[in-house]
């Protein structure tokens, strides 16, 4: 298959690894699966050339603006772990715990740390530009 790994076709999938893969950042049309249920967690996502969105049980996980394609995704307490790709930069928003720091690395490059704030939201960018990145999401 190569190591472009292309879109992820269901729109959301479960990879063998116990990590989920999803969005489509090139479709034209939103697109969304309201209920995707992994052992007792729901997942939504929508998803197009404009927005990527992932929620699980109804609360924010991770959006990215313009719309994107995620491998991979893995989040545990101390670490968020995927790849991403995209035609252009991509902002990223995730929820995460409040008020706390994170070190974002971008292909084993630190790109510095963000903090949470009251909400738990911190934002990023990547630049993807066509190609896939791997992003570290690690609370310090």
């Amino acid at each position: 298959e190569g190591s472009k790994m292309a879109v992820v076709n269901d729109l959301i999938k479960l990879e063998s690894d116990g990590t989920i893969s999803f969005g489509d950042y090139t479709a034209d049309t939103k697109k969304k699966v309201p209920d995707f249920k992994v052992n007792d967690d729901v997942y939504y996502v929508k998803t197009f050339n404009e927005i990527t969105r992932l929620e699980k049980n109804g609360k924010l996980l991770l959006e990215t603006v313009p719309g994107s394609t995620v491998h991979n995704f893995s989040i545990n307490e101390n670490l968020v772990s995927f790849s991403i790709e995209g035609k252009d930069d991509i902002q990223i928003t995730m929820e995460l715990e409040p008020e706390s720091e994170y070190r974002v690395v971008v292909d084993d490059f630190n790109i510095g740390s963000v903090n949470s704030g009251a909400y738990g939201k911190v934002s990023f960018s990547v630049e993807a530009n066509g190609s896939e990145k791997a992003v570290k999401v690690e609370k310090m």
